[in-house]
């Protein structure tokens, strides 16, 4: 979770990586996520890319490693099952209301992809979907707030 909260049990961990991950076209773990499934400390941009090529070779699905997570940036990084190697540049956007860019993400990418897509494409799409919903600076409430999903219609 983006406050660093640990929201599923080993047992889950264990479910997720053995039955669903290889069936996954795409698997999306941010910073710290990456670190659990490959049992590897991400210190920079060269420590992502080997993350991502360990996840793909334990779990049998392509892997994008996003780099929001104690990176001056929101570069991320795909590694394929054939090997390629993708990385897409990102904006750090100054906004205190990022609650579920994770599922945003992740979300679009999946959209994108029902759409005919090609797993990068649809990945460069998602991401500028979400930077979108992030400048738009949408303030509702208090804390960590969401982002604007309509930003596109106002």
């Amino acid at each position: 979770a983006t406050s660093g909260a640990k929201l599923i049990s080993d047992d889950a961990i264990a479910a997720l990586t053995g039955k669903l991950f290889p069936m996954a076209t795409v698997v999306t773990p941010n910073i710290p996520e990456a670190e659990v499934l490959t049992d590897t400390l991400i210190r920079d941009q060269e420590d992502m890319e080997a993350a991502a090529h360990r996840i793909v070779e334990r779990y049998g699905c392509a892997a994008l490693v996003k780099g929001g997570h104690g990176t001056e940036d929101a570069n991320d990084v795909l590694a394929e099952t054939d090997g390629t190697v993708t990385w897409f540049d990102g904006a750090r956007i100054n906004n205190p209301n990022t609650h579920g860019t994770g599922c945003t993400l992740s979300s679009a990418i999946a959209s994108y992809l029902a759409l005919g897509d090609t797993l990068p494409k649809a990945i460069k799409h998602a991401k500028k979907y979400l930077t979108g919903a992030l400048k738009a600076q949408l303030n509702l409430g208090h804390g960590s707030g969401p982002m604007d999903h309509f930003w596109k219609y106002r």
